[in-house]
């Protein structure tokens, strides 16, 4: 594909017997924005590690701007900004020295951009204090203007918004937008905040135990998170019976013993009533309602978030 930045193909990694990852298909291209979603223990953390060379898969093709050799791959990562778990932060030293010292890493000989990161990230006022007195979330900031020292053209960040409150939350939503608007930075992002991906992604990854069941764009999300009208009632199977005989609906789901979903007749939901009036049915609730992407998430993938540790 030309415009391909990233192509991962058949990619597989096992830890003993378990395969975290099986046979994994990605495709991602320039100046998009990638929200990636999985539930605990689905991949997604491994996967984003054999991306930035932390990890090495079992078989399976990974070609990085357009390089497959390890010897190629390798020089490609420097494009690469990530933030993988919590990295590593020198405690003793402050936020400025940390990114100084990350600077001089990656190469970038503009001394600036430590101070340009820290305004960004909201840590330019507390940049003399020492990392080990900052909070979680102030880590999390300074996590992510290392993950920017070297003015990447892919950033790569895994929940990016961990220990954030509201306010740090939208700022860095709208650097991210800054950066994939303007410098056109591509970027793969995990949370478990759909309704943050939401905002964000223009395109997403969603995976399930090791293998990448769906990819789609923001449009084609928008279109399967389908309008519905909820129905609450105490005779739900009379309810059933009258809208498959009386309106020809066959497109609904029963969520509990009491309430159901419809998705048709969306735009004429007082037809619904009226039937159920004819036919004697009582309705504590009818309302239109729209399906949100997290229970689109739990659609696709059949169940509710894995709590249970496991190795991601």
């Amino acid at each position: 594909m030309e415009n391909a930045i990233l192509e991962v193909a058949n990619l597989t990694k096992s830890y003993g017997s378990f395969n975290v990852l099986e046979n994994v298909n990605i495709v991602m291209e320039k100046g998009h924005i990638y929200g990636f979603i999985g539930e605990n223990g689905s991949g997604k953390t491994t996967l984003m590690r054999i991306l930035t060379g932390l990890a090495f898969q079992d078989a399976g093709r990974l070609s990085i701007y357009g390089k497959e050799n390890l010897s190629e791959i390798n020089p490609m990562r420097k494009r690469i900004g990530s933030m993988i778990e919590m990295p590593a932060l020198y405690p003793q030293y402050t936020a400025y020295r940390n990114l100084e010292l990350q600077r001089i890493l990656m190469g970038n000989p503009d001394k600036s951009v430590c101070r340009k990161l820290l305004g960004m990230v909201g840590l330019e006022e507390v940049r003399h204090k020492k990392v080990k007195t900052f909070s979680m979330g102030m880590k999390q900031g300074l996590s992510i203007a290392l993950a920017l020292v070297g003015k990447p053209d892919l950033l790569i960040l895994d929940e990016p918004i961990n220990g954030l409150d509201p306010k740090n939350i939208a700022q860095l939503r709208s650097l991210l937008k800054k950066l994939n608007e303007e410098h056109k930075v591509t970027m793969l992002i995990s949370s478990h905040i759909l309704s943050e991906l939401y905002l964000l992604a223009t395109d997403y990854i969603i995976i399930h135990k090791g293998h990448v069941i769906e990819e789609l764009s923001h449009t084609d999300l928008e279109a399967k998170c389908r309008k519905y009208i909820q129905i609450q009632s105490d005779n739900l199977p009379k309810c059933s019976t009258v809208l498959e005989k009386e309106l020809g609906i066959s497109d609904y789901r029963i969520m509990d013993d009491h309430t159901m979903r419809v998705y048709e007749f969306v735009d004429k939901p007082q037809k619904i009533s009226y039937v159920f009036m004819d036919h004697g049915i009582v309705v504590s609730g009818l309302s239109v309602s729209e399906q949100t992407i997290e229970e689109y998430f739990l659609s696709v993938t059949g169940g509710g978030w894995n709590n249970e540790p496991a190795k991601d």
